[in-house]
């Protein structure tokens, strides 16, 4: 699993862009920015829709005001259930940009997979929100269970970079 001190492994997401799905470099999204990223396990399940994306719509512009020039979700849906996401949140409209992680490539590469059947849930990523700089995680937030979102939280984030 990835901890703070270590550089992102480049993965390639996809996003909707005005012709449709686009693909996106991690490297191309961190390199010599300041980006807050926050994972949940599913679109529309009921902690990531009703906590972790509006606690960073909440705080966006706080990240804003410590440099923060991005922030990311991803989850291992795909890109068009990421848009509708975005769009039924307001976190398209407030600019957090929503990453598709369909093969759970990037997930998988930081060690965040997980795996619940019995809610249908596979090759999913665990909660967490990172600060990253220039690349480099410089902050992991992770929660124990992932049906909680403190640490992971936007407040919680913004709490433990100061």
């Amino acid at each position: 699993m990835i901890s703070a001190g270590e550089k992102l492994p480049d993965a390639t997401l996809t996003q909707m862009g005005a012709e449709g799905p686009e693909q996106v470099q991690m490297a191309d999204k961190v390199k010599g920015r300041k980006v807050a990223i926050f994972a949940v396990p599913g679109a529309f399940t009921p902690t990531c829709h009703s906590a972790h994306v509006p606690s960073f719509i909440r705080t966006k512009d706080q990240f804003a005001a410590k440099g923060v020039d991005e922030i990311i979700c991803i989850s291992a849906n795909d890109p068009f259930v990421m848009q509708a996401w975005g769009e039924a949140t307001g976190a398209t409209a407030a600019g957090i940009s929503m990453l598709a992680d369909a093969e759970s490539a990037f997930t998988d590469a930081i060690g965040m997979r997980f795996d619940a059947p019995p809610a249908g849930l596979i090759g999913r990523s665990l909660r967490y929100a990172m600060l990253v700089e220039d690349g480099v995680v410089t902050q992991l937030n992770m929660e124990e269970n992932p049906g909680q979102c403190e640490l992971s939280a936007g407040e919680g984030l913004l709490a433990s970079i100061g």
